[in-house]
């Protein structure tokens, strides 16, 4: 009787055992199967290409580009769904683009930028999308197209009065915001260091320390004929900006996996580092495309003052408005980007 008491618990769990296995293989050929669907699509979608790559960010951003009414979908293979998300197939003022919406963060930005590099038949990336503003000669509704970005986000967390790291290039002392401004502060100080950075231009296997990510010049050049463009004022019918919101081309910008929203850490960050826009995806998707050598820019709409306002942070007031104005100003410079910039377009 004490045999098949231990018997039958042990059929029992072989049982579950190779039922999961059965269900997970079947889940695992179905993934396959779709993969393999979807990759059938991509080759035929390649054989119209090249295109530019058009990279934005969530939801808003993407609702206030199709708003605008022009992207063409194309007619055979509109879309093709790859990792969980859709790569959107179509014409923007005449020129072939594949659209797709990354999702918020450092890892989705350069994921989605890599796919899209790998798989289709790109020639350049236009990243673009909201961000904070820590320049105070910049305004909410304002569009920037910084000429370099720094990746603001890797961080060397250190002890009070420890020595920096031979790789960091700022530092940020929390002692020093004190208020009152007496007593240790025990999160020490935050050295800022600079990526590893592996690339086409550098030595195999060995990295580069850059600080500054250099976006792609003779693309920053067509953008800055779009200087004067207008940008529009009102988010609707009751609320509008007391200025014209401008296009500024040429500044810098940070990035980080940080949503900001502090005055202090945006005037440190303006202050060290001379940046207006704050977001959390462009330096990602730029490096990845210098990794591999492919042109970039990347165009942000300024949607708050990243903690510097009175009251509540106006993202969710002024972002749909800053998202438009980006979708316009990425609109016009893939009209005005010149065939010959972009190699076999």
């Amino acid at each position: 009787m004490a045999a098949k008491q231990v018997f039958l618990p042990i059929f029992f769990i072989l049982a579950l055992g190779f039922i999961h296995l059965f269900v997970f293989s079947a889940q695992a050929e179905a993934i396959s199967l779709e993969r393999l669907n979807s990759l059938r699509v991509v080759k035929r979608i390649n054989k119209n290409g090249p295109f530019l790559g058009l990279i934005t960010v969530y939801a808003p951003e993407e609702e206030a580009f199709f708003k605008t009414g022009v992207f063409r979908p194309d007619p055979r293979h509109p879309f093709v769904d790859l990792s969980g998300r859709r790569f959107r197939v179509g014409k923007v003022e005449g020129k072939k683009v594949i659209y797709v919406r990354c999702g918020v963060g450092l890892v989705n930005a350069a994921a989605a930028t890599q796919q899209m590099l790998d798989l289709f038949d790109i020639k350049g990336i236009i990243h673009f999308g909201i961000s904070g503003n820590a320049n105070s000669s910049m305004q909410i509704g304002d569009v920037t197209i910084p000429y370099q970005f720094a990746q603001t986000g890797l961080w060397d967390w250190l002890k009070p009065n420890a020595t920096m790291e031979p790789n960091d290039f700022a530092q940020f002392d929390f002692k020093s915001y004190n208020d009152p401004k007496r007593g240790d502060n025990q999160l020490g100080k935050v050295g800022y260091s600079t990526e590893q950075f592996y690339s086409i231009s550098g030595e195999v296997n060995v990295p580069q320390r850059p600080v500054w990510f250099d976006i792609t010049k003779n693309w920053l050049h067509v953008a800055s004929h779009l200087q004067g463009m207008k940008l529009d004022q009102c988010a609707n019918s009751t609320l509008c900006l007391p200025y014209q919101p401008k296009l500024v081309v040429g500044l810098k910008g940070a990035t980080s996996n940080f949503f900001i929203d502090n005055p202090a850490y945006t005037a440190f960050l303006f202050k060290t580092f001379g940046v207006t826009s704050l977001d959390m995806e462009s330096s990602a998707v730029v490096m990845t495309c210098l990794s591999s050598g492919y042109p970039v820019i990347a165009i942000r709409g300024l949607s708050d003052l990243a903690g510097s306002q009175k009251g509540d942070n106006t993202i969710r007031l002024f972002g749909p408005l800053a998202a438009l104005n980006t979708a316009k100003v990425v609109i016009s410079f893939v009209k005005s980007l010149p065939r010959k910039y972009v190699s076999g377009f």
